[in-house]
Formats: C-alpha cells, structure tokens, sequence
C-alpha cells in the first residue's frame, strides 16, 4: 500500500509526500487523547541520578503532569515518589531542590525518610493500637526504571521495559554516558521556560537541521566573525550526518565521523593549544578504550528525541537535556538541563558552559528564536481550518535522508499517529536496533551537503 493516512497524517510514499493536519496542534480533544494515550502510556524522563548525589538531596518536578519527588536514599539507592501526603494529598516538598533526613507535609505535620516511609505523625496514639503506618507510605509511580543514569517512570503498569521500549536510543545513550569515566553530571542550576505554542512543535525543532542556517543566521555569524570556520561544521568532511529511525518513534539526526578532535562543533573553537592538547588527549583516552569507531561517533554531533517528550542534544561543544509538557494546546512548558563530564578539564568545562549559555540559554543566541519562531506557527494555525496541512516531505526522495531532511519528524509523528488513530504506518527505512559499541551504520555513504555562506 502506498498511502496510508487518518484524519490527521497523509503518508504517500508514492508522490512521495507527508502531511499532517493542523488540528492535531489545536484542537482541546486531541490534548485530552494526547494526555490519556501518549503521556499516561509512555515511559517519561524524571532526571538524571547525577542530581541527587548524597543520600538525602531531593528534587521535585513534574513529569506528565504529575508532581514527583527524586531523592536519594540513605543506603544510596534512587528513590522517585509522588508528592503527594498520603493524609490529605498536600505536595509536601515545594522547594525544587535540597537535602533533609525527613520529608515533612507542612499541612498536618506527617513525616517521612528519604526511602518514603512514614515515620512520625502528631499523636500517633489517636489513631488506635492497631494503626498500620506501612500503609500510608508515599506513593509510588506504577514503573521507574534506569540506564545509565538517565531515570525514566512510567504512570501504567501495562507496558514493556524500559530497555525494549527505547531500543535504538539505548546507543545513543551510551554516547552520552561513555563521554566521562568517572561519570556525566548535570550541572547546577536548570532553564525554566515557555512557549506559547503546541508541544509537538519543539519535538519537531528538537532535531531539525533544516532552519540552523536562516533561525539561527545571527548565531552563526557571530561564529564566523570568530574566526569559526563553518564549512568545517556543515559540509562533508566531517562524515555523513543522516537522519536514523531508532524505532517506537524515536529518532536522531547525527554525524558518523568526530575523528579530528578539534571540532567543537556549532560553539566557538577553543581558545588555547592547551585546551586543543587536552581535547585530542581525551578523545584518544577513549580511542584506546573503545575503539576508534566508537570514538569517531562519541565525538560528533547528534540531536535525538526520545519520544514523546526528551530531547537530548550534543553539538559537542555541550550537551543539553531537554523536557516540556503541554498545559494547553497552544502553551507548553520547557525544563532543560546542561550535562557535562564530571572529570572534564577545566578549560574544556568552562569552554563548554559559556557555549551552552550562549546557545541554549533562554537568554542566549538560539533558544529564543526557536521559541519566536513555534509561536507563529501557532499563530498562523489560528486559520487551519482555511489552510490545513502541513507539509512535512523534505527528503522523501533520498535512501538515506541527510539531517536537514525531515524523516526524524516523520518517524514521530508516524508514532503519534498510530497511539490516537490506531493507522500503522510503514517505516520509512530501517529502524536502528542497538547494536552495541560499533561504527554507525551506513558509513560509507555521502550525504549531500548545504552550503554556508
């Protein structure tokens, strides 16, 4: 068949042409059937282990929704809970961060240890000898599972394992994992923002390749008044950059070949032969300890989305981890957090940071006109009804779309369509299972590349 589609996706493979139907990112419904069959049926990140390091630190937030508690437990296990007293539902932490023996409910004085249990109550004794406090521990999520440090919960016990539901991504992961010997750390301090626009919006700008050179034109001139030279970052030489299906609706555009360990990617070059010096001696550390495909690999660029809502994106001069959850259907809000090698060289560290200020920062060079740029597409489909499709084909026409091609949207929105509508859409090419510390697949292959000016 070679057309599939639903009220929402068209998927013509023989035209070629994909569109999906503006509705999808209006209409209140969909959000109430995004909520019921997307969110509540999907494993969802909570955070990184790297946030709780010492028994008893905490953190809250909410995930799908939901308001949850991560700590860490005196025995040192990581420990995720709804924050919520089992007395009469009050959040009982409303910091976002701290450390504490006890996690106490501020509405009736209820108590409990960093592993959620019910420790101390008021008058205890007015609840009769038979009063069962391991009852009325904290709460806990149907699933919370982990890799490689990366904590994920799911709000269903009806679902596969963590491991099978991310499939491919679980490489990917181990690239980011793999980066620090001592282990990746998310740095201090989290972004807090919104967007007046449909939160499938920023899964779709999460890894596309496509608006860098207009978006971010101010960016990258600013890169090339530095003396950055952008052929370096765009063009071939730096080994095919294609788009990959990692099955499940999960997806990464990404380069194959980081073997000349000076690139820095979409920051600003390093600064010192000393920081060249102690870059090429890290990746040939990791050269020696996995290979050089793997280290080829580790030390490219990649954005993924782990579906429905992480994004996880290096551009080798930083990487940021990136959540956001619908409260309306034209009003999303954004979580996003720096990781860094946790035995990083000082230079390479700062150097890292200032680069993930200046583009990623709410404030910095990008983030703001990606957030200008999905509110007005959410302005422009206040008249969907009079132009209703949106046209998502770019690289159909390619066996191995490059990554300012569009197949990444694709394979979302494939997914997304088969959770509301039940249509089964046909993958478009291979899905990537995980394969463990080899080379990239399909690394022979040529991209066509676009030019910078």
């Amino acid at each position: 068949m070679s057309v599939s589609e639903s009220q929402y996706v068209i998927d013509d493979r023989e035209t070629p042409r994909f569109r999906v139907h503006r509705s999808a990112l209006v209409e209140p419904d969909v959000l109430e059937q995004e909520r019921r069959l997307i969110f509540d049926r999907s494993w969802l990140f909570v955070g990184h282990e790297s946030e709780v390091q010492q028994p008893h630190d905490f953190r809250t937030r909410k995930v799908g929704g939901r308001p949850i508690i991560l700590t860490r437990h005196t025995d040192g296990s990581v420990q995720v809970f709804i924050n919520s007293c089992p007395h009469r539902g009050m959040q009982i932490e409303t910091r976002s961060e701290g450390s504490g023996r006890f996690l106490k409910c501020f509405y009736h004085g209820w108590s409990f240890d960093t592993g959620g249990t019910l420790v101390a109550l008021p008058d205890e004794d007015s609840y009769g000898p038979d009063f069962d406090r391991h009852n009325l521990c904290l709460a806990r999520p149907p699933k919370v599972e982990a890799y490689r440090g990366f904590i994920f919960l799911a709000w269903t016990d009806d679902i596969e394992d963590l491991e099978t539901s991310l499939g491919g991504v679980l490489d990917i992961l181990d690239l980011f994992a793999d980066q620090s010997e001592e282990g990746m750390r998310v740095i201090g301090g989290t972004h807090l923002y919104a967007a007046k626009a449909n939160w499938k919006l920023l899964a779709e700008n999460s890894y596309d390749g496509y608006h860098a050179m207009t978006t971010h034109h101010r960016y990258l001139a600013m890169l090339k008044e530095s003396g950055k030279d952008l052929s370096k970052v765009f063009d071939k030489s730096g080994g095919p950059a294609l788009g990959w299906n990692l099955g499940n609706g999960h997806a990464v555009i990404g380069g194959a070949d980081g073997s000349h360990a000076q690139n820095t990617g979409l920051g600003r070059d390093l600064p010192t032969q000393a920081a060249l010096d102690a870059q090429v001696a890290r990746r040939d550390r990791f050269a020696a300890k996995y290979g050089e495909d793997w280290a080829n690999r580790m030390f490219a660029s990649r954005n993924m989305v782990v579906f429905p809502n992480l994004a996880i994106i290096d551009l080798i001069m930083g990487i940021t981890i990136r959540t956001f959850y619908p409260v309306s259907p034209d009003y999303m809000e954004v979580t996003a957090w720096s990781l860094q090698p946790s035995d990083d060289d000082p230079t390479l560290r700062d150097m890292r940071q200032e680069n993930f200020l200046t583009f990623w920062g709410p404030a910095g060079l990008a983030t703001p006109d990606d957030i200008e740029a999905l509110e007005r597409c959410q302005q422009g489909f206040a008249a969907y009804e009079h132009a209703p499709w949106s046209d998502i084909s770019r690289g159909m026409v390619r066996d191995k779309p490059n990554f300012a091609d569009e197949l990444q949207m694709r394979v979302f929105w494939r997914e997304w369509d088969r959770r509301m509508t039940g249509t089964e859409h046909p993958a478009e090419t291979p899905v990537i299972p995980r394969s463990g510390r080899v080379a990239w697949p399909y690394a022979d292959i040529e991209p066509s590349s676009i030019g910078v000016d």
